[in-house]
């Protein structure tokens, strides 16, 4: 008695907020219809005698032409608002006939909640499960009629509906391939139960006035070159506006009337394993949000779309799930039967689905094309890794061309002319001064506690590094450490899974960070100098300097500043020239079963989910400094592009994983100190002086 207490309290709370909205409605249009009552009171008196005279006269035409301005007025607006299309998630359809089963569990989980069942099913490739309206013309056909009892018509007894369209269930993809057949139900229960609160007339109604609301004011926003049009936009702006501040608070706590009254219908059903289904949902957030920005982001960048992302995340968070000892119990689900055999062709709703992730994560195209190839994850490690540290290591040495840097020292050996990771590593070596200075009075001023003056060392300071790093150009911000030594290898503490979004700068045990740099070009370097280039490029920026008080490149040396700013300028150029073929709209419609509904949601504006901010300067160079040394490995020692599930990119040395790159680069970034790179690197064989391939 008591879960049908709570059901009928949140039906009616509910339902009282809704008619709350409705009266807004309704008041909006007596407003409206008052000018033009004032119109009929004055004509009809003037007509009968007794509202005669000149100052009447008046009256009656300001009236009358005012009553008509705002009729018109409020009829465009209604229009606008009945007629815009309201915004609508981007999913893959399911059609019944490709996944009768889960059809099949919705439709008898429906039953069992005496609730309508959804008219359809789709996927989104996020952690989230809701209902979704799509009766609106613009998204479809007709509904087709469906009658049925209505739990929400108060105490007067009860009501029917004479058409009522049920909402469209969305389920999120990782869901079905990382749950079992029961968790996915209790998960699905509380979604279910909200057809009934959506098949309420006065909720429906109201629910449909705010979409309109928020679709108008998208049309306003839109804009218009003409005059007219935007003198029409900016009224239809602040009506929509007005009439959507007026609605806010009844329209939450309409919701949440909603959500109250579905929560406590679904306490009846599957209550027990709902709670192990929730740390599933926990879980696979977790799982998914690592796969999406250490694994299928690189891949992205490279042009390549891996086409089974749903398979990966199950093999994420098994991965996982061995790693942690307090996961260890969820390894043993893997033996009941997985959500996924519910559908027909798993396989074609995880490849369409993971083409619709690569749209709104990265903005990629709708098809695939030369340029844009799906990648299986066998083919990752040679198509994705080895290709993304290769291009790096040679955008890392074209920069280093046209800064004028040789290719091999003075007296080296025949044959070392070629790209090699020992010319990055001279040149970002910050020079030691070979004997100090002789002391005179003035180093002794300079020198002594308290001196204003710091110690000048522009004498024994060569041309290239004539200028300091805080006069170079500027980053966003300080690059991120390492995870702390308290995390496993995957990065995640011990039992801790929350579903935040990793930072751009967080970096994986090989040291590769997962970010990527998509900052407005620079300056391009030209082909003078090495000193001519770094100081018109310090004399560029020291205005940026000195506004921007949190420079990323600050903590670097003044050569490694310079190699930043012009890896950052070549990466936007590179992404500029990309970036039209990979926001091109489809030539062509998917089908309705396993492609993305792209004709019913607006792909103008790719990516409409980025996954992180643009990485900084000392970030773009730290990833090509890796990667060189990765390409150096492989080429020198024998070392392998791998996978790993929950860091992506990884290299592997005799069959294991490295885990103490990112330091030794980094020392070599902050500070020009090869040293700790150089013992890395000897131990482990690698030969610096050697040519690496490039891409």
């Amino acid at each position: 008695m008591t879960g049908i207490g709570g059901v009928e309290m949140g039906a009616q709370a509910a339902r009282s907020r809704a008619l709350a909205v409705l009266r807004v409605r309704s008041r909006a249009l007596a407003v409206a219809l008052l000018p033009a009552a004032a119109a009929v009171i004055l004509l009809v008196g003037g007509s009968t005698g007794r509202l005669a005279g000149g100052g009447w006269d008046v009256l009656r035409w300001v009236v009358s032409v005012l009553a008509l301005f705002v009729l018109l007025a409020a009829a465009g607006v209604a229009l606008v608002v009945a007629r815009s299309r309201p915004a609508m998630t981007p999913t893959v359809t399911v059609a019944e006939e490709s996944a009768p089963d889960l059809y099949r569990m919705v439709r008898d989980l429906a039953d069992r909640l005496d609730v309508p069942a959804p008219s359809a099913i789709a996927l989104t490739p996020d952690c989230d499960s809701w209902l979704e309206d799509r009766t609106h013309p613009a998204h479809g056909p007709p509904p087709v009629e469906q009658h049925h009892h209505d739990d929400l018509a108060g105490p007067g007894g009860p009501a029917h509906r004479k058409s009522v369209a049920a909402p469209v269930l969305v389920i999120g993809s990782p869901f079905l391939w990382w749950m079992r057949v029961g968790e996915l139900r209790a998960v699905l229960a509380p979604v279910v139960a909200g057809t009934g609160p959506s098949a309420h007339p006065d909720i429906a109604a109201a629910r449909r006035f705010i979409r309109g609301l928020d679709a108008a004011v998208a049309v306003a926003s839109a804009g218009r070159r003409d005059p007219l049009s935007r003198v029409a936009c900016a009224g239809l702006g602040w009506a929509s506006r007005l009439l959507l501040r007026s609605c806010r608070g009844h329209a939450a706590e309409m919701e949440r009337g909603v959500a109250a009254a579905a929560a406590e219908r679904a306490q009846a059903v599957d209550y027990g394993l709902r709670i192990v289904a929730q740390e599933q949902v926990g879980l696979a957030y977790a799982g998914w949000d690592r796969l999406l920005t250490r694994v299928a982001l690189p891949a992205w960048r490279m042009g390549r779309w891996p086409s089974r992302l749903d398979v990966g995340v199950v093999a994420a968070l098994t991965e996982l799930s061995r790693r942690d000892r307090l996961a260890e119990g969820f390894a043993s689900r893997l033996g009941e039967r997985p959500a996924c055999d519910l559908l027909e062709e798993p396989g074609v709703m995880d490849e369409a689905v993971s083409l619709l992730a690569a749209r709104l994560f990265h903005g990629g195209p709708a098809e695939t094309g030369p340029d844009w190839s799906p990648v299986g994850w066998e083919e990752y490690p040679e198509e994705v890794v080895d290709r993304t540290w290769r291009t790096d290591a040679a955008r890392l040495h074209r920069v280093l061309d046209t800064l004028g840097v040789r290719r091999a020292a003075e007296g080296a050996a025949p044959g070392t002319e070629g790209p090699t990771l020992a010319r990055v590593l001279d040149h970002l070596t910050t020079p030691v001064t070979a004997s100090p200075a002789p002391r005179t009075a003035a180093t002794d001023a300079e020198t002594q506690p308290g001196s204003d003056r710091p110690p000048s060392t522009d004498a024994a300071r060569p041309v290239h590094d004539d200028q300091h790093a805080s006069d170079l150009p500027s980053g966003d911000h300080d690059a991120a450490r390492l995870p702390s030594g308290d995390q496993d290898a995957s990065g995640l503490r011990s039992g801790d899974h929350d579903a935040a979004r990793l930072p751009s700068g967080d970096q994986d045990p090989s040291g590769l960070p997962s970010g990527d740099h998509d900052d407005a070009p620079r300056p391009p370097y030209d082909d003078r100098t090495t000193a001519e280039t770094t100081a018109t490029t310090a004399t560029a920026s020291t205005t940026a300097a000195v506004d921007d008080d949190e420079d990323d490149l600050v903590g670097t040396t003044a050569r490694g500043a310079a190699l930043a700013a012009g890896l950052s300028a070549q990466l936007a150029r590179e992404e500029a020239a990309a970036r039209p073929a990979g926001v091109r709209p489809p030539s062509s419609a998917p089908g309705p079963a396993a492609g993305p509904d792209a004709a019913l949601w607006d792909d103008r504006a790719l990516p409409l989910l980025p996954l992180q901010p643009p990485r900084t300067g000392r970030e773009i160079l730290t990833a090509h400094i890796t990667a060189m040394v990765c390409c150096a490995a492989m080429d020198t020692a024998g070392a392998a592009p791998a996978l790993d599930w929950l860091d992506g990119p990884s290299l592997l040395l005799d069959g294991a994983r490295t885990t103490d790159l990112a330091p030794c680069v980094l020392s070599l970034v902050e500070t020009g100190d090869p040293g700790p790179l150089r013992a890395w690197m000897t131990d482990l064989g690698i030969r610096p002086e050697k040519p690496v391939r490039l891409v």
